[in-house]
């Protein structure tokens, strides 16, 4: 191939050129197929008309719909995100998030779906007008794209361009660097909004069958050749690695499987060892139950908390719900949810317990993406930057001299002047610095980007590249890139369904009178599809900033600032009939309010899971009151559509059951 159309700057690489050609012709090849399946049959009755664009003509059967509901879910979000906070402190903890979706799946399927099914719509705040009125719908798909666009969407395109561009290192495609973050976004937002543009929810749906298979078996492989090179590893570097409490010694490793090995490092008892990472991992990381004051998941969390962004985003949220909108029949939309419930029990073993692994196996790497990332903020504090610097514990820990540097600097700014024990532990130095942070935020002096000692965030990515031999990487990558564009395909798809349906069809026919065409809905549809991407585009590579605190987090933390109110505004809306409608919009203006003054002003140290369980709890406090003492005169009926079948399915209900067993049994073994 020519040298200017495909560069390899670094042999570190663990692609071969092969490698290169068999990804990018993986990807533009299930691109061209999704393509090819939105623009089949377009003219045929059903499949043409926003239907037909926006929900796939309604014909979407169970695998479909169980596939896509996985790959549109399953994205870098999970695999840098999700697997950081495993390999941080969180470990199999963070697993809750897909073991309790899968519960929250069943409940979706049976009591959510049948009720969004009967009114035929085509987005999740339409059903609020039918319930609450026009406003609320306003209200919702306003709030719904702020978040959606700016923080899930843009939160993908950057955790997908960190896979790019960690495993892409060295390497140039017409003269664009690979290993560039910013590349990686555009990359990645450009793939995903071709063939969403061209083919709308069928085309997402036919790649989502392949990427989300192909996922599955990539994580798989990657799980495997992970526990293998823990079983080969040298146990005197292992050993370094063991968390907080763990009694395991070098003989025992020693002696010890692959298995056997990740239990005695991360599996913490009663002990007075301590962890390399230097934060609190009372309990280890196998286990499930994390402490009240954990800042991700505190055990409060697993009872309230952690349910409602569930039941938000599996239930309400309309990049994921638009493919079960599109499905069939109530019958097989709800096997394809119990289907995508059941793939989520696995979730975790290809995604969580590879984080982990990492840290075991390669926490160097982690720590020089760390060193790399903590320079630009040390030139600048050595240039005489004028902001207060926060650091890590883990920064405390493994760089002393330096966080004592940034300590004199933070006690200039603060006008305070500090005595520091040469022999001070990580958290003293930690405890000293906050301090000064606090007294220099009273001073109205700014803060500066956190320091690290690790970069969980590229866990999995320095995985690929470690473990991931030429010949077969290209596959594994090609999956994780497919996944990464699928989840950004559907939240193209969802956010420019919700722009067109909830904003522009209603102020177009305010305006003309009369309702828009089908071709103008669907150019509007298109158009947004280009505005979403770019602005989402632009936003990405801002977020490696150690501030968000994660990119899993940073999504969940956003998230609710919309997520208790819907949820509560939509189960009054399922249940209890004689609501007042103006509590539609004021049940989510309520919650954006209330979460936003519990962030920033009146406990920003509380867990953002338990805010969530404030705001759920505020919010369906004041829905109950108002309609206790003002209830609508007449109870609202809900529209029935015809448009599909609508008889419940047997099977699927006893396979939910089946489902919910097996959780159960998961949440004993790790609990």
């Amino acid at each position: 191939m020519n040298h200017f159309l495909l560069a390899q700057a670094a042999p570190s690489a663990s692609l071969g050129t092969l490698d290169v050609i068999l990804f990018f012709v993986a990807v533009i090849g299930v691109i061209a197929f999704g393509i090819w399946q939105g623009n089949k049959g377009k003219d045929e009755a059903g499949h043409g008309g926003t239907a037909g664009y926006f929900l796939a003509g309604r014909g979407l059967t169970w695998w479909l719909v169980g596939f896509s509901l996985i790959a549109a879910n399953i994205s870098t979000e999970q695999f840098v995100g999700m697997s950081g906070q495993a390999a941080d402190w969180l470990g199999m903890a963070i697993a809750s998030y897909e073991w309790m979706a899968a519960i929250t799946l069943v409940v979706v399927a049976f009591v959510f779906l049948p009720k969004l099914l009967r009114c035929g719509i085509y987005t999740i705040p339409e059903f609020l007008e039918y319930r609450y009125g026009v406003f609320a719908r306003t209200v919702m798909a306003v709030a719904t794209l702020v978040i959606l666009v700016g923080v899930p969407t843009a939160s993908v395109i950057y955790s997908g361009a960190k896979v790019v561009s960690v495993f892409f290192a060295g390497y140039s495609v017409l003269g664009l660097d690979l290993g560039d973050i910013t590349t990686g976004c555009w990359i990645i937002g450009l793939s995903a909004a071709l063939y969403v543009f061209v083919g709308g929810l069928k085309a997402c749906a036919w790649t989502d069958l392949i990427w989300g298979a192909s996922l599955i078996v990539g994580g798989a492989v990657v799980m495997w050749l992970a526990f293998s090179a823990l079983r080969d590893a040298d146990p005197a570097d292992l050993i370094q690695t063991k968390v907080a409490n763990s009694l395991a010694t070098v003989e025992d490793l020693r002696d010890a499987g692959g298995w056997e090995r990740f239990k005695l490092l991360n599996d913490g008892r009663d002990g007075e060892a301590t962890a390399v990472t230097g934060e609190n991992l009372s309990g280890g990381k196998m286990h499930m139950v994390r402490p009240k004051d954990d800042p991700s998941i505190p055990w409060t969390a697993l009872i309230i908390g952690l349910w409602i962004p569930n039941f938000f985003y599996w239930g309400l949220n309309q990049y994921i719900v638009q493919r079960t909108l599109g499905s069939k029949s109530l019958a097989e939309g709800q096997k394809g949810i119990v289907f995508a419930a059941a793939l989520k029990l696995i979730i975790p073993f290809i995604v969580v317990i590879p984080g982990i692994l990492c840290f075991n196996l390669y926490n160097n790497d982690l720590r020089s993406e760390a060193v790399r990332k903590n320079q630009i903020t040390l030139d600048a504090m050595a240039a005489g930057s004028t902001s207060v610097y926060p650091f890590t514990e883990n920064f405390a820990l493994t760089d002393p001299n330096k966080a004592r540097e940034v300590l004199n600097h933070n006690a200039r700014l603060a006008g305070e002047s500090v005595d520091i024990d040469p022999q001070a532990a990580p958290a003293e130095l930690l405890a000293v610095n906050t301090a000064l942070l606090s007294k220099a935020a009273g001073a109205g002096v700014a803060q500066g980007t956190k320091l690290i000692g690790y970069d969980y965030d590229a866990a999995f990515p320095t995985l690929l590249r470690n473990l991931l031999q030429p010949g077969f990487a290209w596959f594994v990558l090609a999956a994780i890139f497919g996944a990464v564009v699928s989840s950004l395909a559907s939240m193209l798809n969802s956010a420019s369904t919700i722009a067109t349906m909830d904003i522009v069809a209603k102020l177009g026919h305010r305006i003309r009178g009369h309702e828009l065409s089908d071709r103008a809905l669907i150019r509007s549809g298109r158009g947004f599809v280009v505005a979403f991407v770019l602005i989402a585009c632009l936003i990405a590579p801002g977020l490696g900033n150690p501030k968000f605190g994660g990119i899993f987090t940073f999504i969940q933390e956003f998230q609710g600032f919309i997520s208790a109110g819907i949820l509560s505004v939509y189960l009054f809306g399922f249940l209890v009939p004689r609501t007042p409608r103006y509590m539609g919009w004021v049940g989510i203006l309520l919650n954006v309010v209330l979460y936003g003054a519990l962030k920033w002003f009146i406990a920003p140290e509380m867990p953002f899971l338990n805010r969530m369980a404030v705001c759920f709890g505020v919010v369906m406090a004041t829905l109950a009151l108002v309609t206790l003492i003002k209830p609508m005169a007449k109870p609202v009926v809900l529209p029935t559509t015809d448009l599909i079948a609508l008889e419940s399915s047997k099977s699927a209900k006893i396979w939910g059951v089946v489902v919910v067993v097996c959780t159960l049994v998961l949440y004993v073994i790790f609990w």
